[in-house]
């Protein structure tokens, strides 16, 4: 058990008690311990006066290995920079994506994600490396055939294998499937993708309208239909698609989308950076009733994995291309990092409450970001850094108290070396 004392939980100052993987009572500060905690044997006791309690970030789209190829491609399009990430990734292996994950992990709980849905090879490593550190991964068998017809037939015989295997998972973790995108993944594995993710209650995790060349280029090949268009033409769209960037969007696209309840993932910071766009409808998105959640995307494009950071450009860039600085409300903006996420993901998480996941942020306001009289979510998103997050407790367990975290040091010296000995 943990017990969090003196805590502020929506302005209110709360005793918060953890038991297993929940939160088991909130209660008034000091209603569920005495000062030596005589009320809750057992428990471990935080003293968190002058701290907030806040849920922990649910990051929809990473690609999470990619943490050791930051910088690796810059300054180009995202053609381009696709062409080399896939020349690179010819050389990794399953030791690659494990020391990747693990640095991503470590980054992630630093800046208070805990639960992330990843799209990205060798996911049993990923899965051993992100769960070895306490969090909740969601992972994927990705097909990607380059149209291939052999590679397309071995490609669905190993993501059989590889979602029996995933079967086993009692851990909290999620298989899913993903398909890299309309441009780079045949129909028919597409189609047979869908199919299998729909039939064994699986997320269908996509790129979906990216940049101007891959809607051009769509519906070039298909007819005029857009790729949003071409995955409605397909049977693809539902609530279990989770639809990372979908930004190049038609008034149609936004209604099939919202139709089928797609689960939408902005990714400004990668978006911008490889300037495939930064008109990310998101108003119209919501409106028309899709899920819309934020992700960074991976290192290689993003550079960071820090939710925060997303949250502050995603307000900025939708203020700033729709010219009204009402854009983007702050409850909205948090809940697409949080909440909404997490109902992507099916999961009891995102909010702080009785009976939910403890997925908890304990966020020190002992600081200059949060001085003056501006409301704690306006300091939190657009003043502070993730150095305010003091500790993260992900499923019930601690993984970071007061900044620090096990084996911190031995993780960055072990991804050292074996960058250096693919050098």
């Amino acid at each position: 058990m943990i017990l969090l004392k003196k805590i502020l939980l929506d302005g209110k100052k709360v005793d918060i008690l953890v038991d297993g993987a929940h939160i088991v009572k909130i209660a008034p500060a000091s209603a569920l311990a005495s000062a030596d905690a005589a009320a809750v044997p057992g428990a471990e006791v935080m003293d968190c006066d002058g701290k907030v309690a806040m849920p922990a970030f649910v990051n929809m789209h990473t690609h999470a290995a990619m943490s050791l190829m930051r910088g690796i491609e810059e300054d180009v399009p995202l053609a381009e920079w696709l062409g080399k990430i896939w020349e690179h990734e010819a050389k990794i292996d399953s030791e690659f994506i494990y020391w990747g994950t693990k640095v991503a992990c470590l980054e992630m709980i630093k800046t208070g994600t805990v639960t992330f849905n990843d799209q990205y090879w060798s996911f049993p490593a990923a899965h051993r490396a992100a769960t070895e550190m306490g969090l909740r991964p969601a992972v994927s068998y990705v097909v990607l055939d380059h149209m291939n017809r052999n590679e397309a037939e071995r490609q669905k015989e190993q993501c059989v294998r590889m979602y029996e295997e995933a079967s086993s998972w009692n851990d909290g973790s999620i298989f899913t499937v993903s398909v890299h995108a309309v441009y780079s993944v045949s129909e028919e594995l597409i189609v047979w993708a869908s199919d299998f993710a729909r039939s064994h209650g699986l997320k269908l995790h996509i790129h979906i309208a990216e940049s101007e060349r891959e809607d051009l280029d769509c519906k070039a090949a298909n007819g005029g239909l857009s790729p949003v268009e071409y995955l409605d033409r397909l049977g693809v769209l539902g609530p279990h698609v989770i639809g990372a960037h979908t930004l190049w969007l038609s008034g149609h696209d936004i209604e099939l989308l919202g139709e089928h309840r797609v689960n939408c993932v902005h990714n400004i910071n990668s978006n911008t950076k490889l300037a495939s766009g930064y008109k990310f409808k998101y108003n119209e998105l919501r409106d028309a009733g899709a899920n819309v959640c934020i992700g960074t995307d991976g290192c290689a494009s993003s550079n960071n994995l820090d939710m925060l950071e997303a949250m502050k450009t995603t307000a900025l860039f939708q203020k700033a291309w729709r010219k009204d600085p009402a854009a983007m409300p702050l409850d909205e903006l948090i809940a697409m990092a949080t909440v909404n996420g997490a109902k992507a993901l099916g999961l009891d998480t995102g909010v702080l409450r009785e009976g939910s996941l403890a997925d908890i942020l304990i966020v020190d306001t002992d600081n200059s970001f949060f001085l003056s009289p501006g409301s704690f979510l306006a300091n939190y998103i657009y003043s502070a850094h993730s150095d305010c997050i003091d500790s993260v407790i992900a499923g019930g367990k601690f993984v970071m108290r007061h900044r620090a975290v096990q084996g911190e040091k031995e993780i960055l010296e072990s991804a050292r070396k074996m960058l250096d000995e693919l050098k």
